[in-house]
């Protein structure tokens, strides 16, 4: 099929006439029935006179509704050639919902981040009367400050690989470390590898970068070492990005006889190891000894990425790399490009916060295990027909939903019932994972039991049982 009439695009939509607005009605109805494959990609869409005379609408209506399916990425249109259906660049889209913020109301059920911890006050208190010891610099450091790269380079050693402070390069960030590391080493048609599903950002990241992306699938029991082995060789991947530790979204743990298997297929294909351990601190249950990927690396192509927001808190904006001090050496001078250096003060916190790492573990742990009982049993009475896999350790629930339930159609529902959910698409490439979901548990229990009520009936009713404005919305903080 090349084209959709007019009458077939109304029938699909099958809208109420007396929806209001209308038109963002029903540019939510056809970006649904894009995201759930009724209507398929790279098709053309009706004129939108013919489509407005079918639906009995004005005009202006069907245009409002094609100029916000064009900006959120689902219809591209060329002079004289028609409106054909797309699918978005996520990191580039008004609909990316990563760019929201608390500030609609919403649950953020999107993000997987957790509030500061009891010792960030203190920390914080510590880290200003130290910052006057700073002031006589310019205040620029594109490595870090020293007395953080040393305490990052002690952890290192303690998990057991030898690591120098000249190993450690601060970024702001994780994220800013892995568009440093993408920037330096992966251009242009350059082969990528990635899980899928994976973080989102790393693949916004490759793309910008202009790179082919080659995925290969893990699940909550972990990685075919044989199958990411293979993909590397035979893609000649410059680069693989890879998620060992309480994997993102599945929580998968890599164990270290597979860690040492993938590195040395990585060797022998060629392929720099780009390893992100952002939630490696994280275990919630007893689980077998790991060490870091680094461990079992030979000749220098494991490049391993850290950051405070998961064990610390986001706010912080301060992230790492592990590598040899040679490529660290050539980060810090490719970044100048990007950035000058972090925040200095928040690299006085985040040092204070090495210091309190075993408590703030302990921490974690008691609220995060809390919490993920309180979905996994809210999941188990409402939603019993959904299935998962309870992760080990990290902070995320990936959730396959019932035979003929879509993640985006979903999170639209859910949108109307007080809730902002991350579907499976958002961890996949070119519209796949839409039967998935992930429900991060870094939000206090109660919040979490009101926000599975709620998925229940937005899954039942869809916006039909949205709350009206006014109406109270339990634990929306």
């Amino acid at each position: 099929m090349r084209h959709l009439s007019a009458t077939q695009v109304a029938r699909l939509a099958g809208l109420d006439p007396g929806a209001r607005p209308y038109y963002r009605a029903l540019a939510d109805r056809v970006r649904a029935l894009i995201l759930d494959g009724q209507i398929p990609i790279r098709v053309r869409m009706p004129a939108e006179r013919h489509l407005a005379e079918t639906l009995k609408v004005s005009r202006t209506t069907v245009t409002a509704a094609y100029d916000l399916l064009r900006e959120r990425g689902y219809l591209e249109s060329r002079q004289g050639s028609g409106s054909w259906t797309a699918l978005p660049d996520p990191a580039t889209t008004a609909d990316n919902p990563w760019l929201s913020t608390d500030g609609d109301g919403l649950v953020q059920l999107h993000a997987a981040a957790p509030p500061a911890p009891c010792a960030l006050t203190e920390a914080m208190t510590e880290a200003v009367a130290d910052l006057p010891r700073y002031g006589m610099g310019n205040g620029y450091d594109p490595m870090g400050l020293p007395a953080l790269r040393e305490r990052i380079a002690a952890r290192y050693t303690a998990r057991g690989v030898a690591t120098r402070p000249e190993q450690i390069l601060v970024t702001t960030g994780s994220q800013h470390a892995l568009q440093l590391v993408f920037g330096l080493l992966a251009g242009p048609g350059d082969p990528v590898l990635v899980e899928s599903p994976t973080y989102p950002h790393a693949i916004d990241t490759a793309r910008r970068r202009g790179a082919r992306i080659v995925p290969v699938g893990v699940s909550h029991e972990g990685w075919e070492q044989d199958l990411v082995a293979g993909a590397m060789r035979q893609a000649a991947a410059r680069l693989a990005y890879l998620m060992p530790d309480f994997q993102n979204p599945t929580g998968a743990l890599m164990e270290d006889p597979v860690r040492a298997a993938i590195t040395g297929a990585a060797r022998r294909a060629g392929t720099t190891l780009l390893v992100d351990e952002t939630w490696a601190e994280l275990a919630l249950d007893e689980v077998p000894h790991t060490s870091p990927m680094a461990a079992f690396d030979t000749d220098g192509r494991v490049i391993s990425v850290g950051s405070a927001s998961k064990l610390w808190w986001g706010g912080l904006r301060i992230g790492w790399v592990r590598a040899g001090a040679a490529l660290i050496r050539r980060l810090a001078t490719f970044r100048a490009s990007v950035d000058l250096a972090s925040p200095v003060l928040e690299q006085l916190v985040v040092a204070r916060l090495f210091d309190r790492l075993e408590e703030t573990r302990a921490e974690r742990r008691r609220a995060l295990r809390t919490s993920r009982a309180a979905l996994i049993a809210g999941l188990r009475e409402h939603l019993p027909e959904w299935t998962f896999e309870p992760p080990r350790g990290g902070g995320t629930l990936w959730v396959r939903l019932a035979e003929g339930t879509g993640s985006a159609a979903l999170a639209e529902a859910a949108a109307y019932h007080g809730l902002r959910l991350a579907p499976g698409p958002w961890f996949g490439l070119d519209g796949t994972l839409e039967n998935y979901l992930r429900l991060p548990f870094t939000q206090p229990a109660q919040v979490l039991e009101d926000a599975v009520v709620r998925l229940r009936a937005a899954l039942d009713h869809g916006p039909l049982a949205a709350p009206r404005p006014g109406d109270s919305l339990i634990g929306m903080v």
